[in-house]
């Protein structure tokens, strides 16, 4: 039973930890968005929702771009500790200390709002040295398939002025 139970566990964590997500475009997320904000997160609690642990965090809008509007939203990760138990997942974001970004959610059939793409759909938000608003988001090296073949892809990242985002995303919307 033993031998079992360590059989078990070990699939489980494999199965847990092996993201592979499907590379979105800009135009896609946009698209697939149920809401787009721009706020900031903190950390809330984790639950358990089924097999999965999720690291439950309250964004507090500053800005609104898609979907319905609120000040605060409840946006869930996979993976957080409960007691000594912990589950990671490759691909999940990482969010320092009050930091101001912009997120491509999606709502859930459980009612659970997740963020499109996990590290695709959020972008940190900085000034250029000319004192713009920047939107960008680092390249994702691993787990990004192409849609189409299935095939491993790369992904460069991302970089626009608050300007750009905003048309992009008015026209992507309306597609």
């Amino acid at each position: 039973m033993t031998k079992f139970l360590l059989t078990v566990l070990a699939a489980l964590a494999t199965t847990l930890t092996g993201t592979t997500l499907e590379k979105l475009t800009f135009d896609e997320m946009v698209g697939k968005s149920t809401q787009i904000v721009r706020g900031r997160i903190a950390l809330s609690n984790v639950q358990q929702h089924g097999a999965i642990y999720y690291s439950h965090y309250s964004v507090q809008v500053s800005e609104h771009y898609k979907g319905p509007a609120a000040k605060v939203i409840d946006v869930v990760l996979p993976g957080g500790t409960i007691g000594r138990s912990q589950q990671t997942f490759s691909g999940v974001p990482v969010f320092p200390a009050d930091t101001d970004l912009v997120l491509f959610l999606w709502k859930s059939k459980a009612g659970l709002t997740h963020i499109i793409g996990l590290s695709q759909g959020v972008f940190q938000v900085s000034k250029d040295s000319a004192g713009q608003t920047i939107f960008s988001r680092d390249s994702i090296r691993d787990g990004l398939v192409d849609g189409k073949t299935g095939r491993s892809a790369a992904d460069g990242g991302m970089r626009l002025t608050a300007a750009e985002f905003s048309s992009r995303v008015r026209g992507g919307a309306t597609k």
